[in-house]
């Protein structure tokens, strides 16, 4: 696996995966960028939102769950010294189907976090990850 990050313009580069897609990042204006894309560390938090999610997803749908919507957000915060680095993560899961188990998402959760996702494992060598678990009935 290998990814390249070209120079465009500006403090602007775009990154080519070896899937084939294309992101293009770019710093924010006061930083000296013209706010193109998202910033690299950016790109590390919704990394593990989608792994995670990912993993939640196939294993509740394997669980027979009817997931109607699915949202993770990853919150981070950073130390003040250069580098930036995070020192706390926070994963935000909100399942939204019908008759979800708790328990099941639960444990999905818990195998995703700790057995499947590649990024929180890598994430959590730098910094702690919490997590909190929203689930809501779907209407209709």
């Amino acid at each position: 696996m290998e990814s390249v990050a070209r120079w465009v313009d500006g403090l602007a580069f775009e990154g080519t995966f070896s899937t084939g897609h294309t992101l293009r990042m770019d710093a924010s204006v006061e930083q000296g960028g013209q706010d193109s894309g998202p910033r690299p560390i950016e790109l590390l938090l919704v990394g593990l939102a989608g792994c995670t999610g990912m993993d939640v997803l196939a294993i509740l749908k394997r669980k027979k769950q009817e997931v109607t919507a699915l949202s993770v957000a990853v919150s981070g915060e950073r130390r003040k010294a250069q580098p930036n680095i995070f020192t706390k993560l926070r994963v935000t899961y909100e399942v939204t189907g019908r008759s979800i188990d708790a328990e099941a998402v639960r444990q999905a959760v818990h195998l995703s976090e700790d057995k499947y996702c590649s990024v929180a494992a890598m994430l959590r060598c730098a910094a702690p990850i919490s997590r909190e678990i929203r689930i809501t009935e779907a209407k209709g």
